[in-house]
């Protein structure tokens, strides 16, 4: 008998501890609707999950340059992620793509790079600018850092990603 409730008890604990555990589906693609501030995962053309951002200084038009404070637009993927950034967890957007790389040469300007989804800066930097809602990166798309654990588990490396203006 001892036995039984003890089995009974662990079945019921292993299960409890699996309904605590959360279940991540797998974004395929990225949407990111610059003028909306919104952040969007799909799977199979399904939204997954939305998340609010804030872009770059000067979010209006595509990044042209290095050091122009815009968040580019395009079809990228998301390269790498680290999770010893300057910022709570990041994702690499592959900024600049070829269009992007003839544009600045058209140009004669540097393209840029270093894009990245993140959270929250580790050091304070434009807390201002946060804590009004406003945009404030250098050009990157950035989260909350709650938003943006969701985020880390739902994308892989080499998801594409789609930034509209």
């Amino acid at each position: 008998m001892k036995y039984l409730c003890f089995l009974l008890l662990a079945f019921n604990w292993a299960v409890s501890a699996n309904d605590l555990t959360p279940n991540y589906d797998k974004a395929d693609r990225v949407l990111v609707i610059k003028s909306e501030r919104k952040l969007h995962l799909y799977k199979e053309d399904k939204v997954l999950k939305t998340f609010n951002i804030a872009l770059g200084l000067v979010p209006e038009g595509p990044k042209q340059r290095s050091g122009d404070f815009r968040t580019p637009e395009g079809h990228y993927y998301l390269e790498t992620k680290n999770p010893n950034s300057d910022y709570f967890l990041s994702i690499k957007v592959s900024y600049p793509n070829d269009y992007d790389l003839a544009r600045a040469g058209e140009l004669g300007v540097d393209p840029g790079g270093q894009i990245m989804i993140h959270g929250q800066p580790n050091e304070e930097r434009y807390s201002a600018l946060r804590a009004q809602g406003l945009d404030w990166t250098d050009g990157c798309i950035a989260v909350s850092n709650s938003d943006m654990i969701d985020i880390w588990l739902m994308i892989d490396e080499l998801t594409p990603i789609e930034i509209r203006p």
